[in-house]
């Protein structure tokens, strides 16, 4: 008679699944890293300015910042080291949206409506949500400090 290894329980499901889903980030970042670098010799995007150089360092840094997080977190999954990697990751996406509007790498010019205006409008709604979500992210992880 053999024996069998009890069933997953439901926590370890998630927790797969969870891991999964980093490797999957992890990825994704990667091939993001490689098509943003390459964007403008590729051409695909007519608006895009060769200024996008001096956006792509930190987008790139922000890139990879991400992927070790989305490594850290398939060895270890603790609740309050997803916040923290949360609050790295939306910290270096406030310096990268700062960076965009700064050198702002976008030629909408070719349109008749104002793009310029729209995108600014949208690059700043970001920077207001993503500080939201870092004060969130904080509470929760203060919450989790004052646990016992």
């Amino acid at each position: 008679m053999t024996a069998t290894a009890p069933a997953p329980t439901r926590s370890q499901l998630a927790a797969a699944g969870r891991r999964f889903g980093y490797f999957l980030g992890a990825a994704a970042n990667l091939a993001m890293l490689y098509i943003a670098n390459h964007l403008l010799e590729w051409g695909w995007l007519p608006w895009l300015t060769d200024s996008f150089d001096d956006v792509l360092p930190l987008r790139s840094l922000s890139l990879v910042v991400t992927m070790l997080w989305n490594i850290a977190w398939i060895a270890y999954d603790a609740a309050w080291f997803k916040s923290v990697g949360n609050i790295v990751q939306s910290l270096f996406s406030i310096a990268v949206t700062i960076r965009l509007l700064q050198v702002f790498p976008f030629d909408l010019s070719a349109y008749d409506f104002n793009w310029e205006v729209v995108t600014r409008g949208v690059l700043i709604v970001a920077l207001v949500g993503v500080s939201i979500g870092i004060v969130a992210e904080a509470a929760k992880l203060l919450r989790r400090a004052r646990a016992p």
